[in-house]
């Protein structure tokens, strides 16, 4: 079967953009267990008398209750949270069945004094602090997680420090926009993947996003993936080919990632590569390139063992602490001795079938091949992909579109013939865990309401979303049957042009 020419798929792509102008014109756009003495930036007062005592407590569904001492640090600039080498992370027993949760129960209590001499009283109550004095300038930062009991002394000219902590309560500053996330393993938490996120283009109909990634992150999305080619030694990311949809060099949509994650301390985020050439040759050393270009570098994980099992991965604190951020996956072509951060797909994760057509969505193992049922069900992280498409059948070419006229449904948080929902509580089932990532079309657009993917995600967690959803508190584009219509469009134009070549060949 010959190939389609390039000049055709150039004409898609300017059809596809025409016809995204028609369309747009109709469519409406619907957040260590050290304890560290608080200091004031600058005071009038050279002798002072300071006494600082905190306490909290903190349950949650998930049946993890601590009490103890609540952490909270002062600084004038804040850009990262504080990292201590003698912190210590609280892990508890962990537990996935049907929800990604903590089930071990626990309690503690635990103060911190000190003492000297100081005209200035600092109070915390609760993770916040309340200060007096004469000209002061501060910034609260709360720490993530901490560890067991300590008492130590230190003794200064004739000031002395005394601290006696106990278990640290649950944390009062989100991980991945949740606290109870911050002692949760990377391998437990279920999130979502916006599928090909860079494909946001306006106006083109190859898109699988209405909002950019920046948009993504802030509303949640802790996985960005999509399609990358190699073009005359540029790596670029496109949807099956540049003539189609070119977001842009590779390098520069990671550095939409890079600014975000720079903004964000306390979050997680994942990325997927999509290694549309490891046919021809292009491996993980191909993308060292605009992975230094893009400032991510400072960020990316590298595992402590090669590859890491499910019980192998750290806490979300545990990384947020460590500053490596950033998880980077590729699916094809990897090199962990070469690129040790570009993490192999398929030695971590197994996934259901790509591109799905069927609206049953099973939970079956599709890739990698030959692995069997046990070892990915006790070893391996998951990925459910759950982004219905239409097969057409044109000239003997088979396209996949995005099905949005069902999106919807397809999106939606009940347990119920086709939605995201019922294919998540139906894997949990199966593999006595819920998907770790779900990968979805169109995140914003669901049933009842945008933000229901997000909804999913949280029952799979055992905890509550409520959060406002989406694009910063617009709803998203309701508009399915609109951009349908302009799918539809899309193939007719793409039928007409292939019927004439083929009559001109």
């Amino acid at each position: 079967m010959r190939p389609i020419p390039l000049s055709l798929l150039a004409a898609a792509a300017l059809a596809s953009q025409l016809v995204g102008v028609l369309a747009q014109s109709s469519s409406q756009t619907d957040d260590t267990g050290t304890i560290i003495n608080a200091s004031p930036a600058s005071s009038d007062s050279d002798t002072q008398t300071d006494r600082t005592t905190s306490t909290a407590s903190a349950s949650s569904s998930n049946s993890l209750a601590l009490t103890g001492t609540a952490t909270t640090t002062e600084s004038a600039n804040f850009e990262s949270p504080v990292y201590s080498p003698t912190s210590q992370i609280r892990v508890t027993t962990r537990s996935s069945s049907t929800t990604n949760t903590d089930t071990s129960s626990s309690t503690g209590s635990g103060s911190s004094t000190s003492s000297s001499s100081n005209t200035n009283s600092n109070t915390h109550s609760n993770s916040t602090v309340t200060t007096s004095s004469g000209r002061t300038t501060t910034q609260t930062i709360t720490t993530i997680t901490g560890g067991d009991s300590s008492t130590s002394t230190r003794t200064t000219g004739s000031a002395t420090s005394s601290t006696s902590t106990g278990p640290v309560p649950s944390n009062t500053v989100p991980c991945n926009n949740y606290p109870e996330f911050c002692s949760r393993q990377y391998s437990n938490i279920t999130q979502i993947c916006a599928h090909n996120s860079y494909f946001s283009v306006k106006n083109n109909a190859a898109s699988n996003q209405d909002y950019d990634m920046h948009t993504q992150l802030d509303d949640g999305i802790r996985m960005i993936q999509g399609e990358t080619q190699l073009v005359n030694g540029t790596m670029y990311g496109c949807h099956t080919s540049c003539d189609l949809l070119n977001a842009g060099t590779y390098a520069s949509i990671l550095s939409q990632v890079a600014n975000w994650v720079e903004s964000h301390p306390y979050d997680v985020v994942t990325i997927l590569v999509g290694n549309s050439d490891y046919e021809k040759g292009v491996t993980a050393k191909d993308y060292v390139q605009p992975f230094e270009e893009s400032g991510l570098m400072p960020y990316l994980y590298e595992p402590e063992y090669v590859p890491q099992r499910r019980n192998q991965w750290p806490t979300l604190g545990e990384m947020i602490l460590s500053g490596k951020r950033v998880v980077a996956f590729i699916d094809y072509n990897a090199n962990q001795t070469a690129v040790p951060w570009l993490l192999d797909e398929y030695t971590h994760f197994w996934s259901t079938p790509f591109s799905p057509t069927d609206p049953d969505f099973p939970c079956s193992l599709q890739l990698p091949l030959h692995l069997d049922n046990e070892t990915a069900k006790e070893e391996f992280m998951y990925i459910a992909n759950h982004n219905l498409n239409v097969r057409f059948n044109l000239g003997g070419y088979n396209i996949l579109i995005p099905d949005t006229y069902h999106i919807q449904r397809t999106n939606g948080k009940y347990d119920q013939f086709g939605q995201l929902g019922a294919m998540t509580g139906n894997c949990s089932e199966i593999w006595n865990a819920p998907p770790n990532f779900l990968v979805v079309d169109y995140y914003n657009r669901g049933d009842p309401k945008p933000g229901s993917v997000f909804e999913v995600a949280a029952k799979a967690n055992n905890v509550t979303y409520n959060r406002q959803c989406c694009g910063n508190g617009n709803g998203g584009d309701g508009s399915t049957g609109t951009l349908s219509a302009t799918m539809s469009m899309l193939v007719c134009t793409v039928a007409f042009s292939l019927l004439l070549y083929f009559v001109s060949s």
